[in-house]
């Protein structure tokens, strides 16, 4: 009788060595799964068994099973935060446990856009950040349109409202265009549409405007004067000789033109080419907006940066040369 007792004991002895061992090898030595590389989305207040499932699901993880028993043997599964997780191919069930247990990527990322950005530095700020190739982001920008007071836009430059936002991963460019296009319609100034027929202009031109000004402008307070003198021009059919608008036609950004950069052959030319170039040349923030929409009363035709973000205003070429001389010396 005690040599079967014995027998019998060595045999459970064996048998849960072996279950030791097999599941020692499920969760630290195999590493079959996942095949490709996985993105799993984890949704807020999921447990660690729905959380086993959902792997188990995507083909991250054989078994979910061998996942829950790994976390109540070593915890951990109460500490997955709500987010998103990059699995790399071939992980054992305790290296995809320790990706969760690492926290992953929330599943938005905050971005800032500031005054004055062009869409293309707005698609590169994005691919920086992970969330659309600026291709593509530019891609959305050129094929897009919005219709304001009747009047469609030529694609989106411009009409990308500059904010800090959050911005869903994965979003892609048009969901993200569109958060920013809506973002641009609801800071539109009350009565913008009017405002922009008591000018002369349709909506979509003094978007363009605005855009010419916020790359001017380092103050406020220049803002509505300098809104004047692009207004005052147009209405004379003075070529509006806006630096920024060519700095907006090179391919890349210039601190200083040259004479062959003033010569190109590009509508974007306002030295060249009189009226408004074709689109807007940035993107514009509210400031600028209320500057285009309601100018200042003056009779300047000139201006020129004399330091501490300030411009000197002029009626007359003589008075600008004279503060030509007197500033840019």
């Amino acid at each position: 009788m005690g040599r079967v007792l014995l027998i019998g004991a060595v045999a459970i002895v064996v048998a849960i060595i072996g279950a030791a061992a097999t599941f020692g090898w499920l969760v630290f030595r195999d590493d079959r799964l996942p095949v490709v590389a996985a993105h799993v989305d984890v949704a807020q207040g999921a447990s660690a068994n729905a959380i086993g499932h959902q792997l188990e699901e995507q083909g991250v993880i054989a078994d979910a099973t061998l996942l829950a028993a790994y976390f109540r043997i070593w915890g951990g599964g109460d500490r997955i935060e709500a987010a998103e997780y990059d699995v790399p191919s071939h992980r054992t069930i305790a290296q995809v446990a320790a990706i969760l247990e690492a926290g992953g990527h929330p599943p938005f990322v905050w971005i800032t856009f500031p005054e004055g950005f062009t869409a293309s530095q707005m698609g590169q700020r994005l691919a920086a950040a992970g969330i659309v190739p600026a291709a593509a982001f530019a891609q959305a920008v050129r094929d897009r349109f919005l219709v304001l007071g009747g009047v469609a836009t030529r694609g989106l430059e411009g009409y990308l409202f500059p904010d800090t936002y959050q911005i869903p991963r994965g979003a892609g460019a048009d969901a993200v265009a569109s958060i920013m296009t809506q973002q641009f319609q609801r800071e539109l100034p009350a009565g913008a549409i009017a405002a922009a027929r008591h000018l002369g202009y349709s909506l979509p031109q003094i978007v363009i405007v605005a855009s010419m000004i916020e790359r001017e402008a380092k103050v406020d307070r220049d803002r509505p004067l300098i809104a004047s003198v692009i207004y005052n021009r147009l209405r004379l059919g003075m070529p509006l000789e806006i630096d920024a608008t060519i700095e907006y036609a090179l391919p890349q950004h210039k601190t200083e033109l040259s004479f062959a950069d003033l010569a190109l052959d590009s509508p974007y030319n306002t030295y060249k080419h009189t009226g408004l170039p074709p689109t807007p040349i940035s993107n514009p923030g509210k400031a600028s907006l209320l500057a285009a929409l309601h100018p200042a009363s003056t009779p300047y035709l000139y201006y020129v940066y004399k330091g501490d973000g300030e411009h000197e205003f002029s009626t007359t070429l003589e008075q600008q040369q004279a503060n030509e001389r007197r500033y840019l010396r």
